[in-house]
């Protein structure tokens, strides 16, 4: 019998409303420092980066306001869950990002969390918010498309409407 592969890069958490909210300009893979109860409770797939987003300050790049839960068998070490945990990028990287989000309308905001062989990744980007008419504009060419998408489906079934 085969043996089955885990998936690539498994996701822990993503930030679904990120791509909504944002135009998303580039991206960053980045290490999380972590303490040994945040790792458990990620690893059993709980957290949550609905209203986490990332600063640059005094030369190192934080995650702000990303939710783990408390790992329940962890006792009194347990951590905080709110509590700002550091991002490991190279120098060159943090200068980049400090110098771009120094620009107006730039911010630094988390995609998604995800293993890469053992190790808790983060991806941010650099962003631009996205108006109103911006976002209901990516919804109307969202639902072309995927009329688009059905009615090619049903020409190739032979339901042609």
């Amino acid at each position: 019998m085969a043996k089955q592969r885990k998936s690539e890069n498994p996701n822990i958490a993503t930030n679904r409303k990120a791509r909504h909210d944002y135009h998303i300009e580039e991206t960053f893979e980045c290490g999380v420092s972590l303490m040994g109860s945040e790792v458990k409770s990620l690893r059993a797939g709980k957290a949550s980066l609905a209203d986490a987003y990332a600063a640059v300050r005094d030369d190192e790049v934080w995650l702000l306001g990303a939710h783990i839960p408390p790992y329940l068998q962890a006792s009194y070490q347990n951590h905080e869950p709110t509590r700002s945990r550091r991002l490991l990028l190279h120098r060159k990287e943090i200068r980049r990002i400090a110098a771009a989000t120094a620009q107006k309308g730039l911010t630094l905001v988390p995609l998604r969390l995800y293993f890469v062989k053992n190790k808790i990744k983060c991806e941010i980007a650099l962003a631009i918010g996205k108006k109103a008419h911006d976002k209901r504009q990516a919804m109307v060419s969202r639902e072309a498309e995927r009329e688009m998408r059905r009615r090619e489906g049903a020409v190739r079934r032979g339901k042609v409407r």
